[in-house]
């Protein structure tokens, strides 16, 4: 897991100077650092469930989710495509549904099987924040929903996904 140490200073608002002389031959501390753990290949739905908000079986459906959508090749590339060249020699371009391993298909499969089951209602919220690793909060924001609604929409999307991979 990549973790990174993230240390803050806390500020301490400053004393008066002392008005008689008991206090005047003290030292100052200096503010304490605070040390931060901080779990940078935390997932948003990972972090529900560490809090409570999600149980196991929507965990393991959101997991799954997620990954027949990594395995199925859709998310974005970041670095350049290294395959071998085409063999009619034409020039480079994306990769094409050719070039989609058996795996990569099935998990495809799955995925469209999976947001089909969600609904239109439901399959926004579970893309964005199980898929695209969008936090809850910018997931409610893009979708102009209230605060804290998008909790209760994932969970009823979750459930329904573990309906779908028949999870107990």
């Amino acid at each position: 897991m990549k973790t990174e140490r993230v240390r803050r200073n806390r500020l301490l608002a400053e004393r008066p100077a002392p008005q008689d002389g008991a206090e005047r031959g003290k030292r100052r501390r200096r503010p304490e650092a605070r040390s931060v753990t901080v779990n940078l290949a935390e997932s948003p739905l990972g972090w529900l469930r560490s809090r409570g908000h999600v149980d196991e079986r929507q965990f393991a459906a959101g997991e799954q989710l997620r990954s027949d959508w990594e395995r199925s090749g859709l998310p974005p590339r970041v670095t350049m495509c290294w395959d071998s060249p085409p063999p009619d020699r034409s020039p480079r371009g994306p990769a094409g549904p050719a070039s989609a391993t058996h795996a990569q298909i099935a998990a495809r499969r799955r995925f469209d099987a999976a947001v089909k089951a969600l609904g239109p209602g439901l399959r926004d919220i579970a893309w964005r924040v199980l898929c695209a690793g969008e936090g809850m909060r910018e997931a409610e924001g893009a979708l102009g929903w209230p605060a804290r609604a998008g909790k209760l929409v994932l969970t009823m999307a979750l459930d329904r996904l573990a309906d779908h991979y028949r999870l107990r």
